[in-house]
């Protein structure tokens, strides 16, 4: 069995170093390499979601400065919070090993699934060129299902996806940007953004869905608003939420309810799980003290009226704000959540009940057949 994860590792080895994945690889017998049933998680989305895939673009990644990742790795990892994010935890929850950058060097257990999310993107190609789009996301997806056929076969492969649960976040980004330049968007317009964004979600979905993919699990988008680097870049707002973003953020998540509805009855097969996070973050930032947080306005790590810009300083030179414990915070920059609020949110994802998290939350996706 042993043999069959070294070579899935030196297949994705093969345009690095195959020698240092035989030298990392762990040649315990406590855990079978493979196992018959075995269930894997493929992650997909932007920044609240991407391990550091970023890192490796020809991109400037302020998560590749302190104080990312001061709480639990000690260092920057590319994660844009003080530790870990939501699949991390949902990983662990689901007894699997916590899933490194799709684009990292190194070995890579293809059984256990992978992470391709990456800060920045969006659904449209177009929304952040240079980071890795939902489509191109897919592409590595498919990249990965041919190594794992050289491992185990086609009707295993086939198998192993219809198993796995696929964990995706992903519209935040195309929201943002369209209300930066159409911040006067008649009601017609924001209406016609949206069916664009969630039309080519529908469509990777479904390609998704013709490569095996049966068990889909959505972070739908949040309250965007709300957070700090919104109320400091709209100060018009006066300190409140920025009512227009988050209206944006309301109409994707509606339709993206009735997609997946319409995809359940028509796909044998597929079932799907979708957090309500904009009211998960809603009510902590209302009421924060009820979750355990003193502060919900402003982020921990940043400069200007919320610190909602500017953590890290631009390439670890310029000066920041740094609260000294995050865990009392929603935000830890401008735009990201703290690791104690991703662990509170991976809850929810995991166990939560229908009016949170459904029509199944992520661990019954896992125990489905």
């Amino acid at each position: 069995m042993a043999s069959l994860r070294c070579i899935v590792c030196v297949l994705v080895m093969s345009l690095f170093n195959p020698i240092s994945c035989l030298l990392n690889y762990d040649h315990s017998n406590s855990k079978p390499a493979y196992e018959s049933q075995q269930k894997a998680l493929f992650v997909f989305g932007a920044s609240l979601f991407d391990p550091g895939n970023d890192q490796y673009l020809n991109l400037s990644v302020a998560a590749m400065n302190w104080p990312y990742g001061e709480t639990f790795f000690r260092h920057p990892t590319g994660r844009f919070s003080d530790g870990r994010l939501v699949p991390d935890f949902i990983a662990n929850f689901a007894k699997l090993p916590m899933l490194p950058p799709y684009l990292q060097s190194g070995p890579h257990v293809l059984t256990d699934g992978a992470n391709f999310a990456s800060a920045g993107s969006g659904v449209l190609v177009e929304t952040r060129p240079g980071t890795l789009s939902f489509p191109k996301q897919l592409s590595y997806f498919k990249k990965a299902t041919k190594l794992l056929e050289q491992q185990l076969g086609h009707v295993e492969t086939k198998s192993l996806l219809k198993r796995s649960v696929y964990l995706i976040n992903m519209g935040t980004n195309d929201y943002s940007t369209f209300y930066n330049t159409n911040p006067n968007a008649t009601e017609s317009h924001r209406q016609e953004f949206v069916a664009t964004v969630i039309g080519n979600m529908t469509s990777v979905l479904q390609e998704l869905y013709n490569l095996g993919g049966r068990k889909i699990a959505f972070q739908n988008v949040g309250p965007l608003g709300c957070r700090p680097a919104d109320k400091q870049g709209y100060p018009q707002a006066d300190g409140g939420c920025v009512e227009g973003l988050s209206a944006l953020a309301r109409l994707h998540n509606k339709a993206l309810a009735n997609i997946l509805k319409n995809l359940e009855s028509q796909k044998p097969g597929f079932k799907y799980s979708i957090f309500e996070y904009y009211d998960a973050i809603d009510d902590r930032v209302n009421n924060p003290s009820k979750y355990g947080f003193y502060n919900s306005t402003d982020a921990c790590c940043g400069t200007g009226a919320y610190r909602g810009s500017n953590c890290g300083g631009k390439n670890g030179t310029e000066t920041y704000e740094l609260c000294s414990n995050p865990g009392d915070y929603v935000w830890f920059d401008g735009v990201h959540t703290t690791e104690r609020l991703n662990l509170q949110l991976a809850d929810l994802i995991w166990s939560g009940t229908p009016n949170v998290t459904g029509p199944y939350n992520v661990q019954q996706l896992f125990e489905l057949d």
